[in-house]
């Protein structure tokens, strides 16, 4: 008798774990490990068929075409019916609605709580990186508040003081150096100095952030680019680490928190391309960032929640004409056949006209403008000019997998991207 009642309380006790795993699977909320919010400044919905051509041709697929879901985000702000880049950001980063040129504040000048902040709280690991200055308008908005988007040195305060991220990697060093040492700030601070006082690992290259071992956990801060503004550009990022590098880098990081993490990534280059009629950096900034987005989904696992977003469009990029299928690449950047460019924006320093207050230089030495004088015409025009490409009144895409992310679907508010962010926490 006692081997019976101990076989029957060993199936007692197989039958109430399995029935303890069937519960959990199905019935108990499981919060998924990693999120990850990736951010194409200036990505607009005509974009994603001009890169696939640009990439391989008419049927090529992106990774993006690949998501599970999709949605058109309205973008408009409290006061216009386009965001500026602040206030997108600000829309993304805390559910709120601002007016233009406000980073994560409301009305009243109050700051408003972020979803680093809010992933904090849930002790998750956070992390930030870009490539462009970690100044940029878009990610100051997910860890500084403020009225003025463009006070760089501030910003670059408020992100070393504020402690908010286990990683932040982009370019701007200027913004973080003392102008005695070759940067721009008035204030005599290092704030590179301060961060490596506080804990932090500061690397400057690629093979400086490969070599950061990925089981450590550490606080990683890598700003890449120039040292001073003297210094020449294409030198100083001959050893910069790509935004793909980066989120793989961070991920392998951050995954050794045990509560998880939430990592955002925000791709400036291609907005700062579209901004300068370069049609050929915006398409290929944009495969950039589709490469990024492949890295997070094939390094953060099936279960985590994967968003990528645009925030304002920018420039109104158009292919024109009939393309051949297989066309791609530089074939789609000059004239076709007729003499007329494939390629070309809305408004833009390549525009031959101005109108209002926007007006020319009388003394532009540029290719663009020499061609203008010449009567040659301009491979990638703009209808008309204006300093730096105009935001136009446009949704943008929203594509997700992961828990949460079936909520986008047909037309949603920007404000739509935090609120799966949070639940998601």
């Amino acid at each position: 008798m006692k081997w019976r009642n101990q076989v029957l309380a060993l199936l007692c006790l197989f039958t109430f774990a399995g029935l303890g795993v069937l519960y959990f699977q199905h019935w108990v909320v499981q919060k998924p490990f990693g999120i990850i919010l990736l951010i194409g400044e200036g990505l607009a919905p005509e974009r994603l068929a001009q890169t696939r051509m640009y990439a391989g041709g008419a049927d090529t697929r992106l990774t993006l075409d690949s998501m599970d879901h999709l949605a058109l985000v309205m973008n408009c702000s409290k006061d216009f019916a386009v965001s500026d880049q602040a206030a997108a950001a600000t829309a993304i980063a805390t559910g709120v609605k601002v007016t233009n040129r406000a980073v994560s504040i409301d009305s009243q000048g109050k700051p408003l709580a972020t979803i680093i902040d809010l992933a904090r709280e849930h002790r998750r690991g956070t992390g930030l990186i870009t490539d462009v200055n970690l100044t940029d308008a878009t990610c100051a908005a997910f860890y500084a508040h403020a009225a003025n988007p463009y006070d760089g040195d501030d910003l670059a305060r408020q992100l070393a003081e504020g402690g908010k991220f286990d990683i932040a990697m982009g370019t701007g060093a200027t913004e973080f150096l003392s102008d005695k040492k070759g940067g721009q700030r008035q204030d005599g601070r290092d704030l590179l100095l301060e961060l490596r006082g506080n804990g932090s690992d500061v690397v400057r290259s690629r093979g400086e952030l490969e070599s950061i071992p990925g089981w450590q956990r550490t606080k990683l801060f890598g700003i890449f680019g120039p040292e001073s503004e003297a210094t020449n550009r294409a030198e100083q990022w001959s050893d910069q680490p790509n935004l793909s590098d980066m989120v793989r880098r961070a991920i392998e990081i951050l995954q050794y928190n045990p509560r998880g993490y939430l990592l955002v990534v925000v791709a400036g280059l291609m907005r700062e391309a579209a901004e300068a009629n370069d049609a050929e950096g915006a398409l290929r900034h944009t495969i950039e960032f589709d490469q990024a987005v492949a890295t997070a989904r094939r390094y953060a696992g099936p279960k985590s929640i994967i968003l990528a977003c645009g925030d304002v469009a920018v420039g109104g990029l158009n292919l024109n004409g009939f393309p051949f299928r297989k066309d791609s690449g530089i074939a789609l950047l000059g004239l076709n056949p007729a003499g007329q460019p494939w390629m070309t924006w809305a408004s833009g320093p390549q525009g031959t006209h101005s109108y209002g207050t926007a007006k020319q230089p009388n003394k532009d030495t540029s290719p663009i403008a020499e061609g203008v004088q010449s009567g040659n015409p301009i491979s990638q025009p703009a209808a008309f000019y204006t300093k730096s490409a105009l935001p136009t009144v446009e949704d943008v895409p929203a594509f997700g997998t992961g828990p949460g992310t079936e909520e986008l679907h047909g037309s949603v508010d920007n404000t739509e991207i935090f609120r799966i962010l949070r639940d998601g926490l």
